[in-house]
């Protein structure tokens, strides 16, 4: 028993040793700009901008085959530092900024059909099949992939209420 207890010990170290010399030499390098950019994205991998995740996007940002207002939760703020980053430049004309929302469940016509929380990002949809569901307001991005599934309408965007934790002062007015 010692002996089988020693040959995997010996054989894990061995191994694993030859994993880090592999990872040490044989990495890849990639474009710090492509960092930076991820860095600057949410970070909630919605999908709302059409790619997997936010370093996809911010690799297509980096190649010039995206624009820079394809992320709809970062809006026109994130477009703009975007542009300025990438050295171009963009019309947010057209580009709405909507307030922070979340989902909110109404029981009442909650059927449990499971098809929310199958398609939530976050995780932010607690539930089972036939019960009724509910969201966990502290995960929700708002990227309105629930209700765009569910049946029955159940699932309604909601400001986030102001407390003092998302309070900010508001911006003045330009004077005319």
């Amino acid at each position: 028993m010692i002996i089988a207890i020693t040959s995997l010990s010996l054989l894990g170290l061995v191994l694993g040793l030859m994993l880090g010399l592999a990872g040490r030499y044989l990495k890849v390098e990639q474009d710090p700009i492509i960092d930076e950019i991820a860095a600057m994205m949410p970070g909630s991998q919605c999908g709302q901008c059409g790619f997997p995740g936010c370093v996809p996007a911010a690799e297509a940002l980096a190649s010039g085959s995206a624009p820079v207002t394809l992320c709809p939760p970062g809006g026109r703020v994130l477009a703009e530092e975007l542009a300025a980053k990438l050295g171009v430049t963009v019309d947010l004309s057209a580009m709405a900024d909507d307030l922070p929302a979340m989902a909110a469940v109404s029981e009442a016509t909650c059927i449990g059909c499971t098809r929310c929380f199958k398609v939530c990002p976050t995780d932010a949809i607690m539930g089972a099949p036939k019960q009724i569901h509910t969201v966990f307001k502290e995960a929700c991005t708002g990227c309105k992939a629930c209700v765009e599934v569910c049946p029955t309408e159940c699932l309604q965007m909601h400001p986030i209420p102001v407390t003092l934790g998302t309070w900010a002062w508001p911006k003045p007015a330009l004077a005319a």
